[in-house]
């Protein structure tokens, strides 16, 4: 049972020096089966190996081979879990970013002046958020007026047109 108690206790140590290092460790299995066997894994599946080992040895009173089998079969199951899991989490992904284009067809309104041909500045929302923008127009707007945006040349100017 002892042997069983000291490969739960590695698997536990190498879970927690994988969690306290954040990845250090993890190029050590890089290239490893095509890359789904990572140190969670291997520690996942020797932590339970070993404790599965020993519940089965302590509780149900089983020889060392089985209790070996039982083990094996548990440490299987908890790194397929843990394989399953990383890669769930591996694979979450954020929202689209919002771009300049999106800009494009919105309403906002004039905080600086613009004057005919030159630049001033309009306050749009991008994402829900409110975000000034640097805005040329071909007719003079004045400030607080709302205007359209027809383009985004950049990602910090618009050119607008002011709503009829």
């Amino acid at each position: 049972m002892a042997w069983f108690l000291g490969l739960g206790i590695t698997g536990v140590v190498l879970l927690a020096l994988a969690l306290v290092l954040d990845g250090v460790l993890d190029g050590v299995l890089d290239g490893v089966l095509d890359g789904w066997l990572s140190l969670p894994v291997v520690a996942g599946f020797l932590a339970m190996t070993g404790f599965g080992g020993a519940l089965a040895m302590g509780a149900a009173g089983v020889g060392p081979a089985l209790a070996t089998g039982c083990g094996a079969v548990c440490g299987a199951g908890t790194a397929w879990l843990t394989y399953r899991l990383s890669r769930a989490l591996m694979r979450d992904q954020t929202a689209v970013t919002p771009r300049g284009e999106d800009l494009v067809g919105t309403s906002g309104s004039v905080v600086t002046a613009i004057p005919a041909g030159g630049f001033g500045e309009v306050l749009l929302q991008l994402a829900g958020q409110p975000v000034k923008f640097a805005a040329r127009c071909a007719v003079p707007v004045a400030r607080g007026a709302e205007v359209w945006v027809e383009a985004a040349p950049s990602a910090t100017s618009v050119v607008v047109r002011p709503v009829d």
